[in-house]
């Protein structure tokens, strides 16, 4: 349990750096926000018997929150696993495992958000594809150093 708490934890740091990189990205660019996590939702309300309560704004406002939840559930339990992976006994050189734990996060985002059809990463331009990997990458980097300085010294 203590390994799935430390991850937990280790996650909720890189999903705050995560945050901390897009909305620097966002400030320095001029960028909107991104639509996508809200449209995932909605992507897969289209899937579910059930809908989200609501109409017009309290409909809209509720897919945004959701949205936003998301990425913070994904952030925690991609920090839960790689938690799990060093209990296990995998100790992965600082590098490799942020980078890892990044591109794992990377890949579960942006592999639901084309299964659902919401974006199709093969048409993104290489602003896209830096604007997503570079907060990625810094969410493995502080998921795996907050893990290593959870397991105490010499655990690399």
């Amino acid at each position: 349990m203590r390994s799935i708490l430390h991850g937990m934890a280790a996650g909720a740091a890189g999903t705050t750096a995560l945050n901390a990189a897009t909305y620097t990205d966002m400030t320095a660019r001029a960028r909107p926000a991104s639509d996508t996590p809200q449209q995932t939702v909605e992507a897969i309300e289209q899937r579910l018997p059930a809908s989200i309560p609501g109409d017009g704004d309290q409909h809209q406002n509720r897919v945004a929150g959701l949205g936003s939840l998301s990425g913070i559930v994904t952030g925690v339990g991609i920090g839960a696993v790689a938690g799990l992976l060093r209990r296990t006994g995998l100790r992965l050189s600082f590098p490799v495992g942020a980078a890892l734990t990044g591109l794992g996060a990377m890949a579960a985002t942006d592999g639901s958000m084309a299964a659902l059809r919401v974006s199709d990463p093969r048409t993104w331009s290489s602003t896209d594809w830096l604007s997503d990997v570079v907060p990625h990458l810094i969410y493995g980097a502080v998921t795996w150093a907050v893990l290593q300085a959870l397991d105490g010294p010499g655990s690399a």
